[in-house]
């Protein structure tokens, strides 16, 4: 357990309590459950009693892609308005219905981004995010705008090791956009940074929604994700 096997694993001899992590076409791997001799299938996911291949509909979904992909780049509309066009053209061509689409929809990271924007906004009204650049610009504001970058990317990873890389970026967009307005420079770079920071941190199982996902089916411990995880910010 916990070791990655490499060659064919009708070669490799199985021990008693060995987990096996598949990933492949879901009927294929209910017909493998329903066997029920050799294995046991343990976490199928919801989705699979409810999955109904609509082969047919593809082409329509992947137009539906292409067509989001080209109003973005655009830049006609703005992205949002983009995404829903081709959400509901998926719905008219009959790709997708509308209870499977609620189900897809992920509302604990929904939760939480409406959840830290107020928090981001009681922060500005508070006088906290004028106290947090005045300690950045203690720290570094007389080294001029790199070194302040460098604080601002440090204290980002830093906090995104203990909540989601979303919630890191909305909490510290507007602590570096304040620290640009008073030193007087371009907000776009320390914008570009809180993003960049925030999406480094994987040292953790909870920095991003994927090490979530992969938790449990990969059999992970926190250890797993430190030894792999502190290359990224490093880099």
């Amino acid at each position: 357990m916990g070791v990655a096997l490499e060659g064919s694993l009708a070669d490799e001899p199985l021990l008693l309590g060995d987990i096996i992590l598949v990933v492949g076409n879901w009927k294929l791997i209910g017909m493998l459950a329903k066997q029920g001799r050799d294995f046991v299938a343990l976490n199928l996911p919801e989705e699979v009693s409810e999955a109904s291949p609509a082969h047919s509909q593809a082409p329509h979904a992947i137009f539906c892609l292409v067509l989001m992909v080209a109003l973005m780049l655009t830049d006609e509309i703005p992205n949002p308005v983009a995404a829903i066009i081709a959400c509901l053209l998926m719905g008219k061509f009959r790709c997708i219905d509308a209870e499977s689409a609620y189900k897809s929809i992920h509302w604990p990271s929904i939760i939480l981004i409406v959840g830290m924007m107020p928090f981001a906004v009681a922060l500005q009204k508070t006088g906290g995010v004028a106290l947090a650049v005045k300690g950045l610009m203690d720290i570094g504001g007389g080294y001029g705008p790199h070194m302040m970058l460098g604080c601002l990317f440090v204290l980002s990873a830093v906090i995104g090791l203990f909540i989601s890389n979303t919630a890191t970026a909305v909490l510290m967009a507007p602590i570096a956009l304040a620290a640009a307005k008073t030193m007087g420079v371009s907000p776009y770079p320390f914008a570009m940074v809180v993003a960049m920071a925030a999406s480094a941190a994987f040292m953790t199982p909870v920095s991003s929604p994927v090490n979530t996902l992969v938790l449990g089916p990969g059999n992970y411990s926190f250890s797993d994700f430190v030894k792999l995880g502190y290359r990224s910010p490093l880099s």
